[in-house]
């Protein structure tokens, strides 16, 4: 595929990515991905580089309501054969450890990137923020002090 310098355009449901599938509310839409196979001109590394477009539905953790996450993807993945090989490639590449058989699969790539695309915590753009300053009310303090009830009976 590198020598001949492949390019691969396609879709994919979300239904079928199995590992991005516990991340999601649903697996309503697609992930529309290319792949073009090329050799760098400086280092001769060969690459793959990965662009992806798709809209993520999640819940968002502030108001527990389903959004889409808009994720465009462009990654440049150097094809390795051994870990030592990761040494050098260049700062911008991702390695890609190619499999002994020497078959790359498309939707394994594809559901690499967008599983690292889901936040840690999801939150929709524009939801409501939380209020950051909380103040306590004096009975609250109060019942929070477990000290307080032999403070009064101190002073008296």
């Amino acid at each position: 595929m590198v020598a001949a310098r492949r390019r691969f355009d396609g879709s994919l449901p979300l239904s079928a990515l199995s590992r991005l599938r516990t991340s999601l509310v649903d697996t309503e839409g697609e992930v529309h991905y290319s792949l073009q196979f090329d050799r760098d001109d400086v280092m001769q590394v060969p690459y793959v580089e990965l662009t992806l477009d798709t809209a993520l539905p999640l819940e968002c953790q502030r108001s527990l309501q389903r959004f889409l996450l808009p994720v465009r993807v462009t990654q440049r993945l150097g094809l390795i054969r051994s870990e030592a090989d990761e040494d050098a490639l260049p700062p911008d590449y991702e390695a890609l450890l190619v499999p002994d058989d020497g078959i790359v699969r498309p939707a394994d790539l594809v559901e690499d990137e967008l599983v690292l695309a889901v936040p840690v915590v999801p939150m929709a753009p524009g939801g409501e923020t939380v209020q950051a300053d909380w103040t306590a009310t004096e009975e609250e303090l109060d019942k929070a002090n477990p000290f307080a009830g032999l403070a009064k009976l101190k002073k008296k």
